[in-house]
């Protein structure tokens, strides 16, 4: 089993007082089910499953039947948690009136499905199990320091093409047709049928075309009334499913950035994948690098994802954006912090140099590349 950085979270989580319910948030088959069977299995307690009707019975806002389950067993493991939004005022109580740490995944945030989760504010954590990063991957993986350069380069390459997704990364010894077989069913099976089922979406083909869209923009700003004019729909319909999408972990969002001190023009946003595995599979293109016109987008995505996966697992606050001028001149990626400090990253395949003249603001500068990917997101999440 691959060691995963939201473990260390978890065994801090109940190894200290806290009682706050721990949420694990990240897209299926990212880990979450294999990281609680390993807790129910050092812990010997059972995991409720919520895609089950019969765990699902034990969490009605019942006191007596809570009351059963918090005297059984102090730490209480349920997966699938946004399959029974109704669950929200269980966990309230079981938070309020007993003393049972909680450990909850879900593939969609309860919050987007409870009208009562308000009532759980300062009762929770959000904490993240995203495909692999490449830290988690090195972690994992002895590299003596004279096959470093190299191991970089293999992981880059092969995250681009066929993603970080768990059970795909380390089928190392399959072929790259299973490979692409087991994106493809963890897109069909779990991705796609998850959100249309969760939502209720009525039409699976326009929210699999849709992704097929964002996929061939990768690294250009996306239109939504293009998109909707190019699929004959609604442009509410089309900006609603994208950004469900985004609440899924399906694809991440990089707004333009403005500010009074000048002017900026894109009203759109850019849109990458947490995985490109993913990605992959909707162009369907697993052609190696060097031989796609698409590399420039594909390794922009590459970085951001993984700047992403940081942000997100280590609650890193810093917002990312995007920049454009006037006269056309981008800044690939903009970090913000509280304290309105920015860091801008050019994103560059091969080792050229960008402008670092191009932001307005006071900032500092880096570009990063495929030789130093691996050092460069450690000093930018930091």
């Amino acid at each position: 089993m691959l060691q995963r950085a939201i473990e260390k979270q978890v065994q801090k989580y109940l190894s200290e007082d806290s009682y706050k319910i721990f949420f694990i948030w990240g897209p299926r088959r990212s880990g979450k089910t294999t990281i609680l069977k390993d807790i129910s299995r050092k812990l010997s307690v059972p995991i409720f499953n919520f895609d089950l009707l019969s765990d699902r019975e034990g969490f009605v806002p019942r006191r007596e039947m809570l009351e059963k389950i918090a005297l059984t067993h102090k730490t209480i493991l349920i997966d699938e948690v946004q399959n029974f939004p109704e669950s929200t005022v269980a966990l309230k109580i079981l938070y309020d009136e007993f003393k049972v740490k909680i450990i909850a995944t879900g593939s969609s945030e309860l919050r987007q499905k409870s009208k009562d989760f308000d009532s759980l504010a300062g009762r929770f954590t959000d904490n993240y199990c995203l495909p692999l990063s490449i830290y988690e991957i090195a972690e994992n993986t002895k590299v003596l320091l004279y096959e470093k350069q190299n191991f970089d380069k293999k992981l880059q390459n092969q995250l681009q093409i066929f993603g970080a997704y768990p059970e795909v990364y380390t089928h190392s010894v399959s072929s790259d047709s299973e490979k692409i077989e087991l994106l493809q069913n963890i897109f069909d099976a779990y991705i796609l049928k998850d959100v249309v089922n969760i939502y209720e979406l009525k039409n699976e083909k326009l929210a699999k075309d849709i992704l097929t869209k964002i996929a061939l923009q990768i690294g250009s700003e996306v239109s939504l009334r293009e998109i909707a004019g190019s699929l004959n729909a609604n442009v509410v319909t089309v900006s609603n499913y994208i950004e469900i999408f985004i609440k899924n972990y399906i694809i991440i969002p990089l707004p333009s950035f403005k500010t009074n001190a000048r002017k900026a023009v894109s009203e759109n946003r850019k849109l990458y994948f947490y995985d490109l595995g993913i990605r992959n599979v909707l162009v369907k293109d697993f052609r190696e690098l060097n031989l796609r016109p698409d590399k420039g987008g594909v390794f922009e995505n590459f970085i951001i994802s993984e700047i992403e996966k940081q942000r997100m697992i280590y609650r890193i606050h810093k917002t990312m954006y995007f920049y454009r001028e006037y006269g056309g001149q981008e800044v690939d990626l903009v970090m913000e912090d509280y304290k309105k400090q920015y860091q801008t990253l050019e994103i560059k395949v091969n080792e050229r140099k960008g402008n670092k003249d191009i932001f307005p603001l006071s900032h500092t500068f880096t570009t990063v590349n495929n030789k130093n990917y691996f050092e460069k997101i450690k000093e930018v999440v930091k």
